[in-house]
């Protein structure tokens, strides 16, 4: 099924980039109608329903939209740098659900023909949250990270014991915006501790801070 919801990719523009959602409706149905309406003005490069069944919504080639408002690394208009994978999940709103071990094995072998087409780096396979830390939530503390890492899609820090750096500092080095420098650290926490996402920099959280930057 193919979305009218998006545009071609501005000239020179590299796909360096692989951002995870959620939906955050009440249904797959919903969410696929949403990612294909006009006037919604929304769209993904793939869903991935519960069942782990695929959905190609938009070229790989082309610009979707699902990042909204968002930065990297320094750099706006993720949109533009990346491709979006959604997952059918109620969301946080809705009824929020751990993902079902189906949709994860589905997720990680779209991901790794993603990365075989593209240069991605491995700090740049990111959630919603991670580039939009002060608007969403996605995909969420349930969101396994640390399974996707385990087979070669993304990174994942080892606690570095030798703190070294303020928190925004260290969150600003990996990636993050932190023009709010509490919900970036709630995105990193949501991302890489995500048993307590309460936006304190706290000794575990820093050590995990360290760990991610000495990755790069």
């Amino acid at each position: 099924m193919k979305s009218p919801n998006f545009q071609p990719r501005p000239a020179g523009a590299v796909i360096d980039m692989l951002v995870i959602h959620y939906t955050g409706m009440q249904s797959a149905q919903a969410a696929l109608e949403r990612l294909c309406d006009p006037a919604a003005e929304v769209s993904a490069h793939y869903l991935i329903d519960e069942a782990g069944q695929v959905t190609a919504l938009v070229d790989e080639e082309d610009r979707a939209w699902h990042a909204g408002m968002s930065n990297w690394r320094g750099r706006p208009d993720v949109n533009s740098r990346s491709i979006g994978v959604e997952l059918v999940n109620p969301g946080h709103e809705f009824g929020y659900r751990p993902f079902p071990a189906a949709q994860m094995a589905a997720l990680a072998d779209l991901a790794h023909g993603i990365l075989s087409r593209w240069p991605i780096p491995a700090r740049n396979v990111v959630g919603h949250s991670d580039v939009a830390p002060r608007r969403k939530q996605d995909p969420g503390e349930l969101f396994d990270w640390y399974w996707l890492a385990q087979r070669g899609i993304g990174l994942w820090p080892r606690p570095k014991s030798s703190l070294v750096g303020e928190a925004a500092a260290l969150l600003a080095e990996y990636g993050y915006d932190t023009a709010d420098p509490k919900a970036a650290l709630v995105a990193f926490q949501r991302h890489f501790r995500p048993l307590s996402c309460d936006g304190e920099a706290d000794a575990e959280t820093l050590a995990l801070l360290n760990g991610a930057v000495a990755l790069l």
